[in-house]
């Protein structure tokens, strides 16, 4: 406000001082001008009352007349000046107020108030996005879908203007600045007692790393999640305490890596990662052998790295000839077929088209696989906008990298344990992962569920904590699983990982598990079976009837709306 005030006063100072002017020469020369009286003979000239009330409605052209008394013609000559003068004045008044209303600082000045006052009046949680571009915008359409409130930065005006167009649930302040400025992140909520997590997910390391260091310095407390596209920038944000860095490049050939030794335990990661309602894919395996890989940037020096040390035969294709002499490789994009043919893709198991330009991925994909019609082909997608075309070449493995960032950061801000049970299925085999998946098939069909996390404490479950208190019997995991509609059912929900207060960790608990105070699990289940669950842990009748089977919820009439309700909620698990 203070700014704006100041802009207002600069820009309008000389136009004010010019009205100004007009005014007190006017209002002076009425005051000294003598009159005539109604006989035709000199009168004393006009008050300062009068002549400041004649010129007031003169020169703004109400004209209310001659007043008090007739003039004569020295005062009508006078009168003719003013009435030209205070035009000028306030024609000059005018036109600046219209170029100030235009102007970029002033309204840079107006939106940041505006921006101020909403973040300030949030009364829900939020997350503060750094980057609105198609991570950020992804990310930002998933987390809206659970009411999840959001701030974005921006340094792109368009982008941040787009923001009004998108079809979300709920208002998303937004402004455009550097994200780098502390004094800017702070007036975006960043150590507002309501914000969860910073997110900086711009394309630029040096913008993320100033986000991570300013929110752990700032915020200490709070949750951050950076992205970053070279191992260096990640090594100094994680020196920063931030625990979750996001290189999509990295995470991709990861993914290859166990995709290639353990193709159901990437089924069963992707499948998590996913937003939920997704289906579960059944990609064809990599094979190992030989690999042709064009493009020998972060991305390809990336998969060059994991495909090595799974003991695949690689040949390289860059355009820069030293990088692919370094690497004993083939100058050339991989567009044309004979550079393709003389990097052996003919005889290759698989080929990885990682160029940071989505048409000479396509042309490298088709050129590829009209040579191999069965070749294994992972390519990389640059863009979102042109999902269609890469849909069309059919691709084993698309890596995008927006796609990659904004499923990680929805699973970690949604499901805080989720992080440490992909920890868990990176590490496993086949057959635990094929196992699990036909057990997750079984309750949620094809479609990912719900991933969540949820903490026995007095915030969230405080009916459970008062029951634990009082001792009344030994609850267990399978206890809570009930449907509070009707204790005989199960809730569709499986328990993933289990983590008690003194940091001892159980993976897939069964229901016989025993509740205790401070204990955090992860879930997978529908909605539906979310909120009665949680409705179990916060109502203390609720809570009783699941676990002895004791209903105090009113009687015959709770038992009317009961069956309501589980009518109601076998249509919405139909759903």
């Amino acid at each position: 406000m203070s700014s704006v005030i100041f802009l207002v006063f600069r820009r309008m100072r000389a136009p004010m001082i010019l009205l100004i002017a007009i005014y007190a020469v006017a209002v002076l020369g009425l005051s000294l001008i003598p009159g005539v009286d109604a006989d035709g003979r000199p009168a004393p000239p006009m008050s300062i009352f009068h002549a400041f009330y004649f010129v007031s409605y003169t020169a703004t052209t109400i004209g209310f007349g001659e007043l008090p008394a007739t003039f004569g013609d020295a005062q009508r000559m006078w009168t003719t000046v003013i009435i030209y003068l205070s035009v000028v004045g306030w024609s000059y008044l005018i036109v600046t107020l219209f170029g100030l209303a235009q102007d970029r600082a002033f309204q840079h000045a107006l939106a940041t108030g505006r921006f101020v006052r909403e973040v300030r009046g949030l009364k829900q949680p939020f997350y503060l996005i750094c980057g609105c571009g198609e991570t950020g915008r992804s990310l930002l359409r998933a987390l809206d879908t659970l009411d999840l409130r959001c701030v974005v930065i921006d340094i792109d005006e368009n982008r941040v203007n787009e923001l009004e167009l998108e079809d979300l649930r709920g208002d998303v302040p937004a402004i455009v600045g550097d994200a780098r400025s502390p004094q800017l992140l702070e007036l975006a909520g960043l150590t507002h007692p309501r914000c969860r997590g910073a997110l900086a997910l711009t394309n630029d390391d040096a913008v993320n790393l100033a986000v991570a260091a300013s929110a752990r310095l700032l915020n200490p407390d709070l949750r951050v999640i950076a992205r970053a596209q070279s191992p260096m920038a990640a090594a100094n944000m994680t020196s920063f305490g931030v625990r979750h860095v996001i290189n999509p490049f990295e995470k991709f050939a990861d993914y290859l890596r166990l995709a290639m030794r353990e193709p159901d335990c990437y089924r069963l990661l992707d499948w998590l990662l996913a937003l939920p309602g997704t289906r579960l894919r059944t990609e064809r395996a990599p094979p190992r052998g030989e690999w042709v890989i064009c493009g020998h940037g972060r991305f390809g020096k990336a998969v060059a790295e994991r495909l090595s040390a799974e003991g695949a035969l690689l040949r390289i294709v860059d355009p820069d000839a030293a990088v692919a002499g370094a690497a004993s490789g083939i100058t050339g994009v991989g567009t044309e077929a004979p550079v393709l043919e003389a990097a052996g893709v003919r005889r290759a198991e698989g080929l990885v088209a990682g160029t940071d330009n989505d048409i000479n991925n396509l042309a490298i994909a088709v050129t590829a696989r009209e040579i191999n019609p069965d070749i294994f082909l992972a390519v990389r997608q640059n863009q979102i906008a042109n999902r269609k075309l890469f849909n069309g070449i059919e691709a084993d493995l698309l890596m995008v990298a927006s796609e990659i960032i904004a499923h990680e950061c929805f699973a970690l801000l949604t499901a805080p344990l989720l992080g440490r049970f992909l920890e868990v299925v990176q590490g496993q085999r086949d057959p635990w992962a094929h196992a699990l998946i036909e057990r997750l098939s079984k309750v949620f069909g094809d479609r990912a569920p719900e991933l969540w996390s949820a903490r026995i404490d007095r915030a969230s479950a405080p009916a459970l904590v008062r029951w634990l208190a009082e001792g009344h019997q030994r609850t267990t995991l399978a206890d809570v699983l009930r449907d509070p509609l009707d204790r005989q059912r199960s809730l569709d929900c499986i328990a993933l990982l289990m983590v008690r207060g003194d940091g001892s960790e159980v993976i897939l608990p069964d229901g016989d598990e025993e509740l205790r105070p401070m204990t955090s699990v992860l879930f997978a289940s529908t909605i539906a079976a979310r909120s009665r669950m949680e409705m179990t842990a916060r109502n203390a009748n609720e809570l009783e009837y699941v676990c002895t089977g004791n209903d105090r919820r009113g009687g015959w009439l709770a038992q009317f709306f009961g069956s309501i309700g589980r009518r109601g909620a076998a249509v919405v698990t139909r759903r």
